[in-house]
């Protein structure tokens, strides 16, 4: 495989280190696969059924549940399957697609993380203008933004990904088609490629966690000077859930991408891309609904309308 420039597909070695004791991950990481789809999916027919969550706030909840479970889709699944078979082996293509879909939808995520922040401040610090600043017309250009943008900006960098020259075999130590593996079997000058990458960190990652950054800054300020303690504590509280989901986002991602291409450890890498992609996925909808009342309570009233529905003869 040395002097292979193009190959068909790839070799994915995930957790092959571990030998037969792979075999054991299999049911603890299905059972977490499983209860972040159905916890994020909840979550999402929730905020579209019930009338009451149909404000900003909610729209974009509902808009990062439905990312979450997209992009454990991109990865997870493929991992799972893999921890079975004797060969893990992923095709060209599908390796270039599952690179552009998990680093579009993740993208994807911190920008409609930095909406959220966008809309706590302007709920907080500017309450009477809130339903003009934040009107329905605007929550879909800022959602629509943060979907279309990534999704056209890494269209270039799964290209540029497909032409380069893979002369070092097409042994993948990760468990999907991760960057650093894939410019570490590269024989190409990746210098220029590895820039891209450090601007598109800065345009997705960094840029939506400054927005954030700014974003709290003022609501810090703003709910210092309220002269109510209650007050004070009831928009802390709305606020709460979205710091959580920020700092577990932004401090794995930044550790991961925001850094040169190929200067990686990869062991360490693929442990942290575990957690971001079954851990985080599991934790965000108990995260986004015991630190959110007014979920628990649209939560509570559809199931007991549904436990009615069970009980009328």
């Amino acid at each position: 495989m040395a002097n292979l420039s193009h190959p068909s597909g790839f070799v994915l070695l995930g957790f092959s280190s571990l030998g037969e004791l792979q075999v054991l991950l299999y049911g603890p990481f299905l059972v977490l696969y499983l209860l972040a789809f159905m916890g994020n999916t909840i979550i999402v027919v929730t905020v579209i059924a019930d009338t009451h969550l149909h404000t900003p706030m909610y729209f974009f909840l509902g808009n990062f549940s439905l990312l979450e479970i997209l992009v454990t889709m991109t990865t997870v699944p493929r991992m799972l399957s893999d921890l079975l078979a004797p060969h893990k082996a992923i095709s060209f293509i599908g390796c270039m697609v599952q690179f552009y879909f998990y680093f579009s939808l993740g993208s994807t995520s911190f920008l409609i993380l930095s909406d959220m922040a966008l809309d706590r401040f302007v709920a907080i610090c500017h309450p009477l203008r809130y339903g003009t600043l934040m009107s329905r017309a605007v929550c879909a250009r800022l959602a629509g933004a943060a979907w279309a943008a990534p999704f056209l900006a890494m269209v270039p960098t799964v290209l540029s990904r497909a032409h380069l020259n893979y002369c070092h075999g097409n042994v993948i130590n990760h468990f999907f088609c991760d960057n650093a593996p894939l410019l570490q079997l590269s024989c190409s000058d990746t210098s220029l490629l590895e820039f891209w990458d450090f601007v598109m960190s800065l345009a997705f990652v960094l840029s939506s966690f400054l927005v954030t950054l700014i974003s709290y800054g003022y609501i810090v300020s703003t709910v210092l000077r309220m002269p109510s303690a209650s007050s004070r504590q009831k928009a802390f509280s709305t606020c709460g859930s979205h710091l959580t989901l920020v700092f577990i986002g932004y401090s794995s991602t930044i550790f991961l991408y925001v850094r040169p291409g190929k200067a990686h450890s990869v062991e360490v890498n693929k442990t942290v891309a575990l957690v971001t992609s079954i851990l985080t996925p599991f934790l965000n909808p108990f995260i986004l609904t015991f630190r959110n009342e007014t979920v628990k309570v649209v939560l509570r009233g559809q199931m007991q309308r549904l436990k009615g529905l069970h009980q009328v003869p």
